[in-house]
């Protein structure tokens, strides 16, 4: 039996899929799919379908569906609306797949699930009914909900994360949340609101792999850990060379082992610090923190990686991969260790995810 290991892309104008076979050295370019709509995220479930979330205030919203790699591409927007007098729907933001359900996060911040693999879909709710929405503010991207993180083991237990509004959790299927922000700074607030108990800017909120409760934030004003479900924060931005960035990708089998690509700060240009590409990653959890370069530009590299544009694969060892805002994609099949540049000229990577598939 093959392996087929495919990093799907979404940029600024369509989706693209790379694919390659287990050793990950020479890949293929497929697209742009989606008719070259704005596509903001792209997954694939492990029966092979795939999802692209997309849209902007001139399409409006839309998920994208392909029934397998190759096939052809249908979007809907059947459902994808708030009641009478809402603002309407620019763009579907983010999607997460768990047991037999489709979730999509959207701007204005909310959240959506499908039953039908995307084909229509059920606003819930009280995520929006929470009491601090009005409080709720845009960040530069807008009011979006970009992070969707679903245990696996319990698909009742969603977190999600809304720039700026903070991180929120639900335990009963999306009926009713609470904002889970204790310890976690927003340095643009007055010192004495500066731990509020919403209202932070969070720019990307990941599941550590295993049956714990450890997620990893990298927030606008910092890097967090939580062991308990996000029930409290503590920073682990010491050693790195900035507290602001956007994308983290978690391992897939090893808790501790985290991936971030940081940027020079938040009024500096929001670029890989002195123009040299890195990853850093974090093999205990962020105590501590190594630079990984070998094969990354390290000359006038004046790049970004925007919120969603960092992933993992699951084999062993695990591949690493990210796109930049000048449209150039890297690969690591060797957790990070080296690199080479698998594509080249795309447009804006908004988002990195990876499929692995036995045919």
């Amino acid at each position: 039996m093959a392996t087929r290991v495919l990093v799907l892309v979404g940029t600024r104008k369509g989706a693209f899929i790379l694919e390659s076979d287990a050793a990950r050295r020479d890949w293929s370019l497929a697209g742009p799919f989606c008719e070259a709509w704005p596509v903001n995220h792209v997954i694939g479930t492990p029966d092979g379908r795939l999802h692209a979330a997309g849209g902007n205030e001139w399409f409006g919203p839309a998920v994208w569906t392909c029934e397998a790699p190759g096939a052809a591409w249908t979007h809907a927007s059947a459902g994808l609306a708030y009641g009478e007098g809402e603002a309407p729907i620019r763009a579907a933001w983010s999607l997460a797949a768990a047991n037999g359900h489709l979730y999509a996060g959207v701007e204005p911040a909310g959240l959506f699930r499908s039953a039908d693999n995307g084909r229509s879909w059920t606003h819930l709710a009280g995520l929006r009914a929470h009491p601090s929405r009005k409080d709720w503010q845009p960040g530069a991207g807008g009011l979006i909900l970009h992070s969707l993180v679903i245990d696996p083991a319990d698909d009742r237990r969603i977190w999600v994360a809304i720039s700026a509004g903070g991180v929120f959790h639900s335990g009963d299927g999306g009926l009713t949340w609470e904002a889970r922000n204790r310890g976690t700074r927003a340095d643009f607030n007055p010192e004495d609101r500066r731990y509020p108990e919403h209202g932070q800017c969070v720019h990307c909120l990941v599941k550590a792999p295993g049956a714990g409760e450890v997620l990893y934030q990298q927030n606008h004003c910092g890097m967090y850990r939580s062991d308990d479900g996000g029930r409290s924060w503590q920073s682990i931005e010491a050693g790195l060379p900035s507290s602001f960035g956007f994308p983290a990708a978690a391992h897939p089998r090893d808790p501790a082992t985290l991936y971030l690509v940081p940027l020079n700060g938040d009024t500096a240009g929001r670029y890989v610090p002195d123009g040299k590409v890195a990853v850093w990653r974090t093999r205990d959890g962020g105590r501590t923190w190594q630079d990984l370069r070998a094969g990354l530009p390290q000359r006038n590299a004046f790049v970004n990686v925007l919120r969603q544009a960092l992933a993992t694969d699951r084999l062993e060892p695990a591949g690493v991969y990210f796109g930049t805002g000048s449209g150039a994609l890297y690969a690591s099949a060797d957790e990070g260790e080296t690199w080479s540049c698998i594509a080249e000229h795309l447009p804006t990577v908004t988002s990195v995810e990876t499929l692995v598939l036995e045919r």
